[in-house]
């Protein structure tokens, strides 16, 4: 089933269809979660009511806050800029290393103390001089219909959509959802489907389609992140055939960010990841032919900067999520050789900064 008009919290929502059984299977992600009255799937916020499905946290978050986009992580979209970031609750991934868990696993429905409309968060963003808005904290794909609406209220007032995802969704789904995105930061968790469904509960493949349709049929501006988790997938193998695939498949220039894990949730046991570990996966990357690779997490000048990939010139400089000099040419080119440099980039006119900033939304 799809609606073609923004819903509410006690409105049918998209993707669903009802089996010969008498149940209702949601149609949003591989999951495929079917369900009798009252249940709710696997990403706990899409529950059946009556002969219907409905998202429960519509127009509900876990909080708002002004981020530099860097944080995302987006090097290569309007750098320096500030987001409006804003999630629900819930997950359709089950990751025993999730890094958000207190959001994306939270079945307590009491944590989502905010509300807003759709036209208040735009509002919000236009107040405090964002020039884009992250679905982020927990995952955008299950609060899709949420997010397509705030989008639409957002590219009213000229204000960037950002989707922050593991890409685990549907085709149909996937179309619609992305249609209102103007970038994307993927999770490639690992690139082995035993990886995905041993500590994700999840399986490769869809996120390997969700990338190659993002890049080859869409203009969604696409920057892809990997958290390396020490003995779980940071083997040289692994990194070699990971950064050769997105190479053949994707192409150079998109942006890949190396990520530290440290222990959280259900892996408590595992020590976080050596910034050596960073520093040779980025090699391997810029070994496989990749363009952009970045290191998250930690002070790695080298490793955070964006380089011209004709003349190796220092482009954009940064220590974590903080600029420290930028050179690139208004129309994104480097000033020293002219090289173009992928992605979406403006007059720079100074950066956010680090800043994390706390806002609340008020109700009209």
């Amino acid at each position: 089933m799809t609606r073609a008009t923004p819903i509410t919290a006690g409105d049918p929502a998209r993707w669903w269809h009802k089996l010969d059984d008498g149940r209702i299977q949601c149609d949003l992600c591989p999951r495929d979660c079917k369900l009798h009255e009252g249940q709710r799937g696997a990403c706990f916020v899409r529950q059946r009511t009556g002969d219907a499905m409905v998202l429960t946290t519509y127009g509900r978050s876990s909080g708002f806050c002004i981020d530099p986009i860097e944080k995302k992580p987006l090097n290569h979209f309007y750098p320096g800029s500030s987001i409006l970031s804003f999630g629900t609750a819930g997950c359709n991934l089950a990751c025993k290393f999730c890094q958000n868990w207190d959001i994306s696993k939270s079945r307590n429905m009491d944590r989502l103390m905010d509300e807003a409309s759709p036209a208040a968060i735009a509002e919000a963003a236009a107040q405090a001089g964002a020039k884009s808005v992250a679905f982020t904290y927990n995952d955008p794909v299950i609060f899709a219909e949420y997010a397509m609406d705030v989008a639409d209220a957002c590219h009213a007032r000229d204000i960037n959509t950002v989707a922050v995802t593991a890409g685990y969704i549907h085709d149909a789904p996937r179309r619609e959802f992305f249609a209102k995105m103007d970038a994307a930061n993927v999770d490639l968790k690992a690139f082995t489907d035993e990886f995905y469904f041993k500590l994700c509960g999840a399986h490769l493949q869809p996120v390997l389609d969700t990338l190659v349709y993002l890049q080859h049929e869409t203009k969604v501006w696409l920057e892809i992140t990997t958290l390396l988790i020490p003995g779980k997938n940071d083997s040289d193998q692994e990194l070699q055939a990971a950064t050769r695939w997105i190479a053949r498949e994707l192409g150079p220039d998109v942006p890949l960010h190396f990520s530290a894990f440290h222990p959280d949730h259900k892996m408590v046991d595992i020590a976080a990841t050596p910034p050596a570990t960073l520093t040779r996966a980025r090699q391997i990357a810029i070994d496989a032919g990749l363009h952009y690779v970045y290191t998250g997490n930690v002070h790695d000048e080298r490793g955070g900067s964006t380089w011209c990939p004709s003349c190796k010139a220092p482009l954009v400089l940064r220590d974590w999520y903080r600029i420290d000099d930028y050179r690139l040419r208004p129309d994104g080119c480097c000033p020293d050789c002219g090289t173009p440099v992928a992605g979406r980039f403006e007059n720079f006119k100074g950066a956010f900064g680090p800043r994390r900033i706390p806002i609340a939304i008020h109700r009209p």
